[in-house]
């Protein structure tokens, strides 16, 4: 099996994706720390950054945080033994030190997977906000700025057919276990606001729609990932749904650079949304594309009570990006190029 960092077309798209970054003035000699670094949209943070600092000789030191170090040097490994990169033990529940004073962090730990909150919520809640308490606390004390990784998911369910606003909220059922997630990151964002108040933090937020794009592992049970590898492997898609439901999906590349956008042009205590205007569609739509990738077909298969229990409830995710494009960020990756290119990587790491 080949490996996301062997992919041209992977390579190729870094490259666009730093160019669609240099409205940006770099600073120099900065660290960073990234957690969740393994995750879709922490790994491709960090190819980012570790792309930009090398092309423009920024002097950056790239910290991937990872609890497990096997992963994070089979992910990272043609960057291990560089002077600029380094991977170091994160765990959210456990204490951390740095050699090091860190300028920037960027959070995005934790549980993602549906299959993974719907089946430990009590972990999903705590981890998060414990994490997130403990990488406050260290900005505060070294007045690093921190850029925490939200969701859409925290807007709840809105009747509105429009694409949401940062300020624009729906209801939860919060009885439901399900919802552990939503919920979790609602009590992170308020936890650093409450920072932000109390002690001054300089602290950041994104909420990013639906993350799609080769770094996904292979064991990610959201849609848009199975339909991507089911695709590359030449099987067909199949949908436990109509697929009528809107999301915002962006490409992973864009994911990455809008949160490296936010993070240097962001204003503390902000929520920014993430989300690509032209990758608007719904999941059916989401699911032809990637099928017409791999030139496969696409089935409809009723779910079973299981999985009916992951099923995102919100009908219309999709989110509005003005916010952020005031910022000067533009996408690069349009929906067709996004998903054709996610399967075509794909299919070169699987061999």
């Amino acid at each position: 099996m080949n490996k996301i960092l062997d992919s041209d077309l992977y390579n190729v798209d870094i490259q666009k994706t730093a160019l669609a970054l240099e409205w940006i003035a770099f600073p120099k000699s900065s660290t960073f720390f990234i957690t969740g670094s393994t995750g879709l949209i922490c790994s491709t943070v960090v190819d980012v950054l570790f792309y930009l600092n090398k092309t423009y000789n920024l002097g950056w030191k790239v910290i991937a945080g990872a609890r497990d170090l096997e992963k994070a040097h089979n992910r990272f490994y043609k960057y291990i033994g560089d002077n600029s990169f380094s991977i170091l033990k994160y765990d959210a529940l456990l204490p951390f030190t740095f050699a090091e004073k860190i300028d920037y962090i960027i959070h995005g730990a934790g549980n993602s997977y549906p299959a993974v909150f719907c089946s430990n919520p009590v972990d999903t809640i705590i981890s998060g906000i414990l994490g997130l308490k403990q990488i406050l606390e260290y900005g505060v004390e070294n007045h690093s700025r921190i850029l925490y990784i939200s969701s859409s998911e925290v807007y709840g369910q809105l009747t509105s057919g429009n694409p949401i606003k940062e300020n624009e909220y729906g209801c939860l059922d919060i009885l439901n276990p399900r919802a552990a997630y939503p919920i979790g990151k609602i009590a992170c964002e308020n936890l650093c606001a409450s920072f932000i108040k109390q002690y001054s933090s300089d602290c950041i937020l994104v909420r990013p729609g639906h993350v799609y794009g080769p770094t996904a592992s292979i064991k990610d049970n959201r849609v848009s990932s199975e339909f991507m590898y089911l695709s590359a492997q030449g099987k067909n898609i199949v949908l436990k749904s109509k697929g009528e439901q809107i999301r915002s999906y962006c490409y992973c590349l864009d994911c990455a650079s809008a949160i490296i956008a936010v993070l240097f042009a962001g204003q503390t205590g902000e929520a920014y949304n993430i989300s690509n205007s032209k990758s608007i569609c719904s999941i059916a739509e989401m699911a032809k594309y990637m099928a017409l990738a791999g030139n496969v077909n696409c089935i409809y298969e009723l779910p079973n009570e299981k999985e009916k229990t992951t099923f995102n409830p919100m009908a219309n995710s999709a989110l509005n990006s003005e916010k952020l494009e005031t910022l000067g960020w533009k996408a690069v990756f349009e929906k067709e190029e996004g998903f054709e290119h996610s399967v075509r990587i794909c299919k070169e790491i699987l061999g």
